[in-house]
């Protein structure tokens, strides 16, 4: 895959965190994810962030997560990114995921702190600092829901001052933190994590997003994102109140069948999940099939 543009670093824009189709045997339907690649680089995103929560990152192997970013690299144009979550366990595997990543010609990786295990800041300051030493740019993923370590603004300072990380994609859905993250590492990149608080961060100063709904709605968020980036709030707000009942299911449990039941409403590959994640609770379905199709009978798309 060559090089973005020098004006556009991997980890800006609109970044997909793309989900992943399975074969009714729930193997990966490689072809379908390829598919969905190319598609979102004609539909005008950024790039892509394979092996990421949404794409079911903690029930692949090693082999199914290489053979993801493979995948997802054979089917992206030039100057479209390519940015692997390597979460996981520990630094060392993370570290073999990132050199992967770097190998098979990705211009960064994204990395989870520590999971599974409540690292104090020097525990978080080594994980990172091997997983920097794969020689990729690092961004930070801040999610202390789903992990038991939070990437507070004092330690993503610390971590940006030392050259671990490049930029942070912020799931805390706290946005009044973009405003310190800024104040005390001011070349740290902000990305924004949940996609109902695009428009907060984006106009705090958020230089990406890394996005789910975006596979659902390709063209209204990259018109939302851009609009929010122009601080044209005449475009950005009206189209962010439409989009907003179904851009919150990406900050719920549910999130992965939610955005999967939303490309199959749309025509795109969504899918089953695999296990832990079963079929959404009937009332949970109806509720996102109905915010699903007030986005689509608004011709928002």
């Amino acid at each position: 895959m060559p090089p973005t543009s020098d004006s556009r670093k991997p980890w800006h824009g609109v970044v997909v965190a793309t989900s992943l189709p399975f074969h009714a045997d729930l193997t990966i339907d490689y072809a379908a994810y390829g598919e969905n690649v190319a598609q979102l680089a004609e539909q005008g995103v950024d790039g892509v962030a394979p092996n990421g929560s949404l794409g079911e990152y903690q029930t692949l192997t090693y082999e199914e997560r290489d053979r993801v970013v493979e995948t997802a690299v054979a089917h992206a144009p030039e100057g479209f990114s390519v940015m692997p979550g390597v979460g996981a366990y520990g630094a060392r595997e993370a570290k073999r995921h990132a050199e992967f990543a770097r190998d098979a010609g990705c211009g960064a990786v994204m990395c989870l702190p520590p999971t599974a295990y409540r690292a104090d800041d020097r525990a978080v300051l080594e994980h990172y600092e091997l997983v920097a030493s794969a020689g990729l740019p690092v961004t930070a993923y801040n999610n202390p829901v789903d992990t038991k370590v939070d990437l507070r603004p004092e330690l993503l300072a610390k971590l940006h001052a030392e050259g671990f990380i490049v930029g942070v994609k912020e799931f805390s859905g706290d946005v009044r933190r973009a405003y310190e993250i800024a104040e005390r590492a001011p070349g740290l990149d902000l990305l924004v994590g949940t996609d109902d608080t695009v428009l907060e961060v984006g106009l705090a100063g958020a230089k990406g997003w890394v996005a789910g709904y975006p596979q659902v709605f390709p063209r209204a968020c990259r018109a939302l994102f851009d609009a929010v980036l122009a601080g044209d709030l005449a475009t950005a707000l009206p189209l962010y109140r439409r989009l907003h009942p179904v851009l919150r299911w990406d900050s719920r449990t549910e999130f992965v069948q939610a955005v999967k039941l939303g490309q199959d409403m749309t025509g795109r590959h969504g899918g089953r999940c695999r296990p832990p994640r079963g079929p959404l609770h009937p009332e949970t379905e109806a509720a996102v099939r109905a915010a699903t199709q007030a986005v689509i009978d608004a011709g928002t798309e």
